[in-house]
């Protein structure tokens, strides 16, 4: 169910979600001016952007994606696309952690059902807005997600877990936390759990900073994090489905949708540039304007690319063999390093299109904190440790005879 078929009750009379007031899109809409009112503050001073996610608790934003029966909307993952979209085209820091809470979701929501645990925290996050924070990142392993170094031990019905988690983005202002691990302490490295925690559950230590050029409101800090908790905060499904089916397809169709709308922010200011150039001008278009016109065919093929890929993912989200097929698992995986270059390149031409309009920190035209952020997407699970991984499975798939194949 999407937020679209969602019904909710007021009166006794049952209307659709989208006939509330306010919308989900406007819900978005004023959550995006409080972020891009806070943003330049954000960046500069790399915080967390509570106002924010103030106002994203007081939309509901958080749990739009939790079933009507456990107090959400049920939103559909071209909803939550949308919400990413424009977040980022407001505050980038904003749209990255919008898009990481919602990707844990999805894998508490996909994964969860009758299990009450899960239920339970299916419930907080749609009453209570909880913000779910990721640690997938450990030690020297980079990006690998599919390999652990710390093991979930077991003792009855508890578990224990200490984890090197060198990045846990925004993890001291997070609710609850979904981390992966090994099994068990004699499980190989690519045997893997998913645990879902509320903040009881563990404790962080700070190990590492965060001053980086750009995303610096995500706090991507570094923790040790020490579990422990109840046995049932372990997913019974291995890692390797929920990895394959929901985490994969939900992280990189969201991020694609934030880094889009920087890239859209960016083409909005390019846009306003030549407008004004050329109205100075008599109508003449300034020498960059071809640079313009770069920028928003970057930024087209950035929406057709995930629009396509949304569509692919939404058809089949529960037919386990379409979603475990190699042609979707290349696709979605490469979806991330196509979408962070087109992004990359959108921004750069926008930029350009300005000149030093753009290039000035303290002008109408400003892109700096664009491109600043969206520099982070290739190397934000490096891109070529991504089309590395991708060459086995790539030279399978064959090459479509048509058009439509």
């Amino acid at each position: 169910m999407n937020v679209r078929e969602a019904v909710l009750t007021v009166d006794d009379a049952p209307t659709s979600f989208l006939e509330q007031d306010p919308s989900l899109v406007e819900r978005a809409a004023r959550t995006a001016t409080v972020a891009a009112a806070d943003a330049d503050g954000v960046d500069r001073d790399a915080r967390f952007p509570h106002k924010a996610f103030e106002a994203a608790r007081e939309q509901k934003l958080l749990g739009v994606m939790i079933p009507v029966e456990f107090g959400g909307f049920g939103a559909s993952i071209h909803d939550v696309a949308d919400i990413c979209y424009t977040l980022g085209r407001a505050c980038a820091s904003t749209a990255m952690i919008y898009a990481m809470h919602q990707t844990k979701v999805a894998c508490v929501v996909r994964h969860g059902h009758g299990i009450p645990w899960m239920e339970t925290m299916m419930r907080r996050v749609a009453r209570d807005q909880w913000l779910l924070a990721s640690s997938t990142t450990e030690g020297q392993n980079g990006g690998n997600i599919r390999a652990s170094a710390a093991a979930v031990d077991h003792a009855g019905d508890t578990v224990s877990l200490v984890r090197d988690a060198t990045v846990i983005s925004y993890g001291a202002e997070a609710d609850g936390l979904v981390t992966v691990a090994r099994r068990a302490t004699d499980a190989s490295a690519s045997d893997q759990v998913l645990l879902a925690l509320a903040k009881d559950d563990y404790s962080l230590k700070r190990t590492l900073g965060w001053e980086t050029l750009g995303m610096r409101g995500t706090c991507s800090t570094g923790f040790e994090l020490k579990v422990d908790c109840p046995s049932d905060r372990v997913f019974p499904e291995s890692y390797d489905k929920i990895h394959a089916q929901t985490m994969t397809p939900f992280a990189h169709l969201c991020w694609s949708s934030a880094w889009a709308g920087i890239a859209a922010a960016a083409v909005t200011r390019a846009q306003a540039f030549v407008r004004k150039a050329a109205r100075s001008s008599g109508g003449q278009m300034p020498p960059a304007a071809a640079h313009f016109t770069a920028a928003k065919m970057s930024l087209a093929k950035l929406r057709a690319l995930i629009a396509a890929n949304l569509d692919a993912f939404a058809s089949n989200e529960h037919d386990e063999r379409a979603l475990s097929s190699l042609d979707f698992q290349s696709s979605i995986t490469l979806l991330k390093v196509q979408a962070s270059e087109l992004a990359v390149e959108a921004v750069m031409h926008a930029m350009r299109t300005a000149g030093l309009s753009g290039y000035r920190n303290d002008g109408e035209f400003t892109m700096g904190r664009h491109l600043r952020d969206v520099l982070s997407s290739p190397i934000m699970i490096n891109n070529d440790r991504i089309l590395a991984n991708a060459a086995t499975s790539t030279l399978m798939s064959g090459v479509p005879a048509g058009l439509r194949d």
